[in-house]
């Protein structure tokens, strides 16, 4: 049982003493970077399913 409290105390040191936490202006600038590139991969892939939608329906006009 000693270890596991030995690794909470030494988690709870590297978190608060150790770790560089972002500052808040980082913190959103980076969750803005993320949000855009959420959107762009999103339209990405909407264009990607239209255009094998319609060549799917192209084929499939072809063969009937």
């Amino acid at each position: 049982m000693s270890r596991i409290g030995n690794y909470i105390k030494e988690s709870y040191k590297e978190l608060t003493k150790k770790v560089s936490w972002p500052t808040w202006a980082q913190l959103q600038s980076s969750a803005a970077v993320v949000m855009v590139a959420t959107a762009i991969f999103a339209i990405l892939v909407l264009a990607m399913d239209f255009t094998f939608k319609y060549l799917m329906t192209g084929i499939y006009r072809l063969l009937q």
